[in-house]
């Protein structure tokens, strides 16, 4: 229950953080047609997701609360694509580099195809 609670917990503060970066950069470049913001989020995200997951694991504190609440929590509220990224370069890093490269494909592939069929299915409930 106390993790959940710290998961739950990070993922405001990192929703928080989402959003303050997608009012800040639209209030930069209004108008500018392409998705900065979210590009922005992805690879902070990503970058930070590979600072604390060294970290953690170079100090032996993987089952450490605060990794919970950074990672899963903060990072997980923030970006998803923070452990999209993790988990396709821990794949290659294990040498498991078809692994890694399916994995990518199929979460980019299948993502998109959700997406549309999400769409999809919205719009011959709703027409």
């Amino acid at each position: 229950m106390i993790n959940t609670l710290i998961v739950f917990l990070g993922a405001g503060i990192g929703g928080g953080f989402r959003h303050g970066i997608n009012v800040a950069v639209s209030r930069l470049l209004p108008g500018l047609g392409f998705p900065l913001s979210t590009l922005i989020i992805n690879v902070l995200g990503s970058f930070l997701m590979g600072v604390l997951a060294e970290g953690f694991a170079l100090r032996g504190a993987a089952g450490h609360p605060a990794r919970l609440f950074l990672t899963t929590g903060v990072l997980g509220g923030f970006t998803t694509f923070s452990t999209f990224s993790l988990d396709a370069i821990s794949l290659y890093e294990r040498g498991e580099t078809m692994a890694a490269v399916g994995y990518v494909a199929a979460s980019v592939a299948t993502g998109l195809l959700g997406l549309i069929a999400g769409m999809t299915l919205v719009r011959t409930v709703l027409s």
